[in-house]
């Protein structure tokens, strides 16, 4: 292959790699920009001072054996969501995290964004909060999209999570290429 031809079809390969570039970029300008603000804000939740994540109280026992068991703490809890928050919230749990070196228990309910945390061992309520940061989650692995349209099987975020990935994946090779593509034309030039 002649110098010229090779030259010809390297600047090709860069023409194309700068399109590809440039269309996935523009195609999907607007999910980048959510990805990226959700990204920074799920990266500094545990540092926002408890606007993002509320922190994590202190009940009265790290002691296992001196707590309620687990359906009196969720019995408690739903009670609790009911009186102080509103009568009309779901009571389904989505999960139960429970903290034994903060002597406490959280309850992260599933059709909302309230979370409460007891006292694991006097079921005394310590706090409850709206979980912005699973909020910002949902958007940006577009989980937010199931909750709304009711999908069975969190079809829209596999869809969606895929396409990103491909997508990051995709800008990854071609921005190397379009980085490295002149340096190596000029490389081979000056060789030649």
């Amino acid at each position: 292959m002649s110098k010229d031809s090779r030259r010809k079809q390297q600047a090709k390969l860069l023409r194309n790699f700068r399109k590809i570039h440039r269309i996935t970029g523009a195609a999907l300008f607007i999910f980048f920009f959510f990805i990226a603000i959700t990204g920074l804000l799920l990266g500094w939740k545990k540092h926002s001072g408890g606007i993002i994540l509320s922190k994590s109280y202190q009940g009265t026992s790290t002691e296992l054996k001196n707590w309620l068991p687990i359906d009196s703490l969720n019995t408690l809890a739903d009670s609790y969501l009911l009186k102080t928050i509103s009568p009309e919230l779901s009571t389904e749990i989505d999960r139960i995290d429970i903290r034994k070196e903060k002597g406490m228990v959280k309850f992260i309910y599933a059709n909302h964004l309230w979370g409460l945390q007891l006292d694991g061992a006097t079921g005394k309520l310590l706090h409850a909060d709206r979980r912005y940061s699973d909020l910002i989650e949902h958007i940006h692995d577009g989980s937010i999209l199931d909750n709304y349209l009711g999908t069975s099987n969190n079809q829209i975020k596999v869809f969606y999570t895929t396409v990103m990935g491909v997508a990051l994946l995709v800008f990854t090779i071609t921005g190397f290429w379009l980085w490295y593509g002149p340096k190596r034309m000029r490389r081979n030039n000056h060789t030649a």
